[in-house]
C-alpha cells in the first residue's frame, strides 16, 4: 500500500512512520510519500525517518520519498494522511496574542483562536479535498489537521465518507481510565460522545459491566490521573462523566485565560521557538547518523512534558506525572484504521465521522466524535445514548459556530465571520467578536478581506 502524508515535514510525522515500522503483516504500507511546501522541513524530517528506519533495523521498512508537488504526492495513493498547519506556528502564536489581548481564550482549536485557525484552514482543506477527488478518487483520507472535526466536515463536502478524522485525546483518556480500573485498554468498551475536543467518557464497560461509577466514587483514584487533577473529583462526580481535557477551557475559562495571560510565553510561541531549534539542528550539514532522531526525541519529550501547562497552573496541580506523558497514540489509531479498511479487519475506534442518525440534536452531515465500527467500507458510527442537557447546549452551540466558519470560508463575508466569533460560548460580546476579527484580519494576510 502507498501512504501519502500531507504536512510531511511536520513534527509528529515520525510517530506515524514508527508505527508503520512495527507493522509486518501482509498488505502493509510499503511506500510513504511526504508532501510539504517547505523544503527545509521536508529534508530534516526525511533525515529523522532515515534514522528511525536504521534504528529499527527491519528489512522491509517502507520506502520514503519527498515532494513539493501535490498531484505527484497524491497519484497512486491508497491512503492520504492530512496533517497540515496553515500559517505555521507563527500563525498559532498570533491567534493566541490577538485573543488574549481581548481577554478571551486563544487556544489552537477552542474559542477565538480555533475560529481564526478554522477560517484560514477550511479553504485550503477544501482545495486539497477537490484535488484528492480528482487525482486519487479511490484513496481514503485520514484527517488530523486541526480543528479536526471542522476540517473533516469541510473535506467531507467533496469526499463524503471517504474522509475520517482522528484525534489522540479520547484514546489517551480511555487508556488512562481503563488502567486505573485494572483493565487492559483493548478489553474495555469506552462510551465516549461529543465533538472533537468537546466530548465526555460516560461509561467504561469491562466484561459487560460499567465500571466508571466505581472510579467516580474513589476520590484518591480520580485525582491520580491528568483529567482527575484538572477537573477535581467533586466536579467529575457532579457531571457523572470524565470530560475530555479540552473541556477545562470551558468549565474553568476565567482561570485558564488568566493563567495564559500571566504566562511568560504562549503555547504557540513556545512550540514555534522550540521547533525552530529542532529543524535547524536536524537540517544541519554533516550531521552524524542518529543525530536527527536524537534531536527529535529530546524535543518531543519537552513538548509532552509542557502540554497544557497553563491549565495545570490554573488548577494548581503542578507538573505532569510520568504516567500521563505517554502519547495518546493517534499514530496507532491511524494504523488500526488503515488496517481495518485495507484488510477488512473489523475494529472499533473513536473517530470523527458524519453523524447520520447517531445524535438526534444534530443533522446527518454534522461530524461528531464517537465509537465507530470500521471495516472495508469505512467507519460506521455506533449507536450511543443521547447527550444530557448540559452537553447538548455546548455541542449544539459549538457546532453552530463551525457551520458559520464553513459559511464564512465559502462566502468571504465579514458578517458570517463575525457571527462565528459572536456565537461561541467563550466570546462574551458581539463588540469583542468584531474586534477579534479585525485583529486576525490584520495579523493574517489571508483574512485581510474580512477587515
Amino acid at each position: 500500500m502507498r501512504l501519502t502524508i500531507l504536512g510531511g515535514g511536520g513534527f509528529r510525522v515520525p510517530l506515524v512512520y514508527g508505527a508503520l515500522l512495527g507493522d509486518h503483516a501482509e498488505g502493509r504500507v510499503s511506500h510513504v510519500t511526504l508532501y510539504d511546501e517547505d523544503p527545509a522541513r521536508l529534508a530534516a524530517m526525511a533525515r529523522v525517518l532515515e534514522d528511525l528506519a536504521a534504528a529499527a533495523a527491519v528489512p522491509d521498512a517502507p520506502t520514503v520519498t519527498a515532494t513539493r508537488d501535490l498531484d505527484e504526492a497524491l497519484r497512486g495513493a491508497d491512503f492520504v494522511f492530512s496533517a497540515i498547519r496553515v500559517g505555521g506556528l507563527e500563525g498559532r502564536a498570533a491567534d493566541e496574542r490577538v485573543a488574549l489581548a481581548e481577554g478571551v481564550l486563544g487556544q489552537e482549536t477552542v474559542g477565538a483562536g480555533g475560529i481564526a485557525y478554522g477560517l484560514r484552514t477550511v479553504p485550503v482543506a477544501r482545495g486539497i479535498a477537490r484535488r484528492i477527488a480528482r487525482v486519487a478518487p479511490e484513496a481514503w483520507v485520514i484527517n488530523f489537521t486541526n480543528p479536526a472535526g471542522l476540517v473533516t466536515e469541510a473535506m467531507a463536502e467533496e469526499l463524503g465518507d471517504r474522509v475520517i478524522g482522528i484525534c489522540d485525546s479520547p484514546v489517551g483518556l480511555g487508556r488512562r481510565i481503563a488502567r486505573l480500573l485494572g483493565a487492559r485498554p483493548e478489553d474495555a468498551w469506552i462510551d465516549y460522545v461529543g465533538l472533537n475536543h468537546l466530548g465526555w467518557v460516560r461509561g467504561l464497560r469491562i466484561g459487560g459491566r460499567d465500571e466508571l461509577p466505581r472510579l467516580l466514587a474513589d476520590t484518591e483514584a480520580l485525582e491520580s490521573f491528568e483529567e482527575g487533577r484538572l477537573f477535581g473529583a467533586e466536579w467529575l462526580r457532579s457531571l457523572g462523566a470524565i470530560p475530555n481535557e479540552y473541556l477545562h477551557y470551558y468549565y474553568f475559562n476565567r482561570d485558564t485565560v488568566r493563567a495564559y495571560q500571566e504566562a511568560a510565553q504562549t503555547r504557540g510561541a513556545f512550540l514555534r521557538d522550540q521547533q525552530r531549534g529542532f529543524y535547524a539542528e536536524a537540517g544541519r550539514a554533516g550531521l552524524p547518523a542518529g543525530a536527527a532522531l536524537a534531536a527529535w526525541d529530546r524535543t518531543r519529550a519537552e513538548r509532552e512534558a509542557t502540554y497544557m501547562a497553563e491549565n495545570r497552573e490554573a488548577a494548581g496541580v503542578g507538573e505532569r506525572d510520568e504516567s500521563d506523558l505517554e502519547s495518546g497514540g493517534y499514530e496507532k489509531v491511524a494504523l488500526a484504521l488503515m488496517r481495518a479498511i485495507a484488510r477488512d479487519e473489523r475494529a472499533t475506534l473513536i473517530l470523527n465521522v458524519r453523524n447520520g442518525s447517531t445524535l438526534s440534536v444534530l443533522d446527518a452531515g454534522a461530524v461528531i466524535e464517537v465509537p465507530c465500527l470500521v471495516d472495508a467500507n469505512g467507519a460506521h458510527p455506533l449507536g450511543v445514548e443521547q447527550l444530557p442537557l448540559h452537553a447538548v447546549g455546548l455541542v449544539t452551540a459549538v457546532k453552530a459556530v463551525e457551520r458559520e466558519i464553513l459559511a464564512a470560508a465559502a462566502s468571504g463575508a465579514r458578517a458570517d465571520a463575525v457571527k462565528a466569533f459572536a456565537l461561541h460560548p467563550l466570546v462574551d460580546s458581539v463588540a469583542v467578536a468584531r474586534r477579534l476579527l479585525d485583529g486576525y484580519a490584520t495579523a493574517h494576510p489571508g483574512l485581510a478581506h474580512l477587515r
